[in-house]
């Protein structure tokens, strides 16, 4: 039980969770704004403003930045796993969103002709605009130091 309790009183964690479900939720109110419909498939679903992943690795590397201290590694450690993951974000998953698009124009077509195409869409939103890239780092910097 000790393990479990340290694991939920660890300050980088609890700011990486709180960054994390604070993005989700921003994407259901402003898909609210935007469509003028709840959709609550947002909550869990990647893609969109801002991004999560972002916002949770960003999270991340500023509490650990400042409980460990920014010359440590360990805050290198993060601070390159962060720079991976939305560098992925805005490049590989932005682009395979873009092809499963094309993908699924290119279906639609066949599919109005006659072709039978039993597989379900390919998902277009996984990716991200740079914008969101940010807009997902400044609320895990922010978040990382109100709880880190």
């Amino acid at each position: 039980m000790s393990i479990l309790l340290d694991i939920f009183s660890n300050r980088a964690i609890l700011a990486a969770a709180a960054a994390w479900a604070t993005a989700q939720i921003l994407k259901v109110i402003l898909t609210l704004i935007v469509s003028r419909k709840i959709d609550y498939s947002r909550m869990v679903g990647s893609g969109g403003m801002p991004s999560s992943h972002s916002a949770m690795v960003c999270a991340l590397v500023t509490a650990i930045g400042f409980r460990e201290g920014f010359t440590s590694s360990i805050f290198a450690l993060a601070l390159g796993f962060a720079c991976v993951v939305m560098y992925d974000a805005a490049g590989v998953r932005r682009s395979t969103g873009k092809n499963a698009a094309v993908i699924n124009h290119l279906l639609d077509g066949l599919v109005g002709n006659g072709f039978v195409f039993d597989e379900e869409r390919l998902q277009e939103l996984v990716g991200h605009t740079p914008v969101q890239v940010c807009a997902g780092a400044l609320l895990g910097i922010l978040i990382g130091t109100l709880i880190g």
